[in-house]
């Protein structure tokens, strides 16, 4: 009898195209950048995780490259910025776990470039996430834009908008969200948008008319300890969130995004995509920094909609 072959399943494929940079905590640096959080737990929840950026030729910059070697991450779309230093962001928490950012200028993700090796990687990618501050340059801002157009139509096009110090536009928001096909907003940043755009009505309102106005399939809202919002045109999911001790709340916003897109990507009912993307969210917030090691529980929770 002759043995029989089959061809493994596809991984997801995903980009995070942004900022890569150290968040200075006072406990110490922990990886950071929003897209790059997101590709990692994107990657460690199974998918095949790809980040587009790049880091300066000095010392913390080959620490994040040796970093990327050591959760796993693939470094080959990550170059290498021969005059700006690599990115940081010195971060300062509250009481109860909740950053805020001093996000410093004209780093090695300012001038980050759309390569062949990217563009081709984003032509097959499943979803590609990019927000905000990372098209604070004029530079990287064409690099991203030129990244989403490369990305296959069916792809989800990720908009993690991200509203940092004054490190955003209504030109780029507008035109970020014309690009995007899933939007992630948090609490904070909602009502900016609401002024921005002239939004009516509550907040379930204002999550519809984002969707309807853009042609967004989903728009996410996350509101800290109070859980999080979703809607498509099936309608909404309210999620209240579960209780957690927050060391800090690093990454988890990016954590819920990686969640909520493979979630999609899976084909998950919104409640399902909600419950399961609260949890990674909480366990985030319950460890130091946005790329902890994730317990096998969790990883098991997706393990089946990586491929």
């Amino acid at each position: 009898m002759n043995a029989t072959t089959s061809t493994p399943p596809r991984k997801k494929t995903v980009v995070g195209a942004g900022e890569l940079l150290w968040d200075l905590l006072p406990d110490g640096k922990q990886l950071g950048g929003a897209t790059t959080n997101f590709a990692y737990h994107a990657h460690a929840l199974g998918a095949e995780a790809w980040v587009v950026s790049q880091v300066g030729n000095d010392p913390l910059g080959r620490e994040i490259l040796a970093r990327f070697h050591v959760l796993g991450l693939p470094a080959d779309l990550v170059t290498i910025d021969p005059r700006a230093p690599t990115g940081t962001v010195s971060v300062e928490l509250s009481a109860d776990g909740q950053p805020r950012f001093t996000i410093h200028e004209n780093v090695a993700w300012d001038n980050l470039p759309a390569t062949k090796a990217g563009l081709d990687v984003v032509g097959r990618a499943d979803a590609v996430c990019f927000g905000s501050l990372a098209q604070r340059s004029p530079g990287a801002r064409a690099a991203i834009r030129a990244l989403l157009t490369a990305a296959p139509p069916q792809a989800l096009r990720v908009f993690d908008i991200n509203l940092r110090q004054h490190f955003f536009s209504p030109e780029v928001i507008t035109r970020s969200l014309e690009l995007a096909t899933v939007l992630k907003i948090n609490d904070q940043e909602l009502p900016v948008l609401a002024e921005m755009f002239r939004l009516r009505g509550d907040t379930f309102e204002q999550l519809k008319e984002l969707a309807l106005r853009f042609q967004l399939s989903l728009v996410a809202l996350t509101r800290g300890a109070h859980g999080s919002l979703l809607y498509s045109q099936a309608g909404f999911s309210d999620h209240p969130g579960a209780p957690v001790k927050v060391v800090d709340s690093v990454g988890a916003g990016d954590a819920f995004t990686a969640a909520v897109t493979l979630g999609l990507l899976a084909g998950w009912d919104l409640d399902t995509i909600n419950r399961r993307a609260n949890e990674l969210a909480g366990y985030v917030c319950s460890q130091a920094g946005g790329t902890p090691p994730l317990p096998q529980h969790l990883k098991q929770l997706f393990s089946l909609i990586a491929h």
